[in-house]
């Protein structure tokens, strides 16, 4: 202290040519020295600090760490930035405290040492500071609301979209739908207006040629006009029942009805009503024995399934051939094949075998009306069940039936 005692005059001409505030201390933290800045900044008088130890400037709940700090500095005698990364406070005589920046000069005079703190009041600094942090985390909040009502505004418009896309691809499945109807009005008109005309044509001249044959000697040739006749007429009543059996469908109006039946009785009845219409040397046979086997499904359904499907062989294959009929079973599943040896279906046209109206380019001159294959798949989706087929042109085709239900054997 006295060394500064004897040198005040340049000490004092040097510190107070500065602005910073100057506090000098010896290694026991003790205030030898101050400028005017320094005692102006902290509120003292003029040497008012001196004598004072160094804690005296600063806020207690820092003495600790200071004390250390100051320590560690003054034994690496290193100059440097105090308080760097961290904000600093300074207590001034009336208790008030206000943001400082140090920067420490450590020195040797006369063997001792000193250390020198040039302080400067950052209150100002630390205040426009804490405005534009302020002014920052306004901003950002603004920034994420705006962005939140921005992405929620996004968000609305993509759903917007998916309605509409969703609404117009509604629409457009309902104009495509009304199409297809319009065609399949078309198809219809024009499909019972051939198939009803040709039967009727047929009835009706069977029906002439048979009132001609009056003698019991031509009654062959009017059991044979009459036979005709039922055939016709046994073919109309299958077109007006696959008819309103697809309007029921769609309405959703079938009921089926489950009960116990014997699987050979319902083969019998189809096949005895299906004779008929076989050509000169066909036939039909059944390779399983079936005699004990009973099963618990919808006989109507069931008949309507063996019909279309031995109707369909017989129709589509030629005189001399053979229709036949393979029963697999197992304890909740029957499965029919029925196989035939007619003109098979073209492999470009097999994927719309099962299409309402479908009729292939090689039976456009058979009687048909294209919707019975339609229709069995559409009871066998509803029980469960499933249908399918292979086929090769000119050798003939294989369906075959699966049908989940109870079986059991009588016998």
């Amino acid at each position: 202290m006295e060394v500064f005692k004897k040198n005040s005059n340049i000490f004092q001409l040097l510190s107070e040519a500065v602005s910073e505030g100057i506090v000098v201390v010896n290694d026991k933290q003790i205030i030898v020295a101050t400028n005017g800045s320094a005692s102006d900044m902290f509120g003292y008088k003029k040497n008012e600090l001196i004598g004072q130890p160094l804690d005296i400037l600063i806020p207690k709940n820092s003495h600790t760490a200071h004390k250390k700090y100051v320590n560690d500095f003054v034994a690496e005698s290193k100059k440097r930035q105090m308080g760097h990364s961290r904000d600093l406070y300074g207590l001034r005589k009336d208790g008030s405290q206000f943001a400082i920046e140090a920067g420490l000069n450590p020195f040797v005079i006369y063997d001792e040492k000193y250390t020198m703190a040039l302080v400067i009041d950052v209150s100002e600094r630390k205040k426009h500071e804490r405005q534009i942090k302020e002014l920052n985390e306004n901003l950002e909040r603004k920034v994420r609301e705006r962005t939140k009502q921005l992405n929620e505004s996004i968000l609305s418009l993509q759903e917007e979209i998916v309605r509409r896309i969703e609404a117009e691809s509604k629409i457009q499945k309902a104009l495509t739908k009304e199409k297809e109807l319009n065609e399949l009005k078309t198809k219809f008109l024009s499909l019972v207006s051939h198939e009803f005309k040709t039967p009727l044509t047929g009835i009706l001249t069977s029906a002439t040629l048979a009132g001609k044959y009056t003698t019991e000697a031509q009654q062959q040739k009017r059991e044979k006009h009459l036979t005709t006749i039922k055939s016709k007429v046994k073919y109309l009543d299958n077109i007006l029942n696959d008819f309103l059996s697809v309007e029921r469908l769609e309405a959703g109006k079938v009921n089926y009805n489950f009960k116990k039946i014997i699987l050979k009785n319902v083969i019998d009845t189809v096949c005895y009503e299906t004779e008929m219409m076989l050509k000169s040397g066909q036939k039909i046979i059944c390779e399983s024995n079936i005699d004990a086997i009973e099963i618990e499904f919808d006989e109507k359904v069931l008949e309507l399934i063996l019909f279309n499907l031995i109707h369909n062989a017989v129709k589509y294959s030629s005189e001399n051939t053979t229709v036949s009929l393979k029963i697999e079973t197992t304890q909740n599943k029957l499965i029919i094949h029925v196989t035939d040896q007619g003109i098979g279906i073209p492999e470009d046209e097999q994927k719309f075998v099962f299409k309402r109206y479908f009729r292939a380019k090689n039976a456009l001159l058979s009687q048909g009306t294209g919707i019975g294959l339609n229709i069995l798949k559409t009871h066998l989706e509803n029980l469960d069940g499933t249908i399918s087929f292979v086929s090769k042109q000119d050798i003939g085709s294989t369906f075959s039936i699966q049908i989940n239900c109870n079986v059991n054997y009588t016998k």
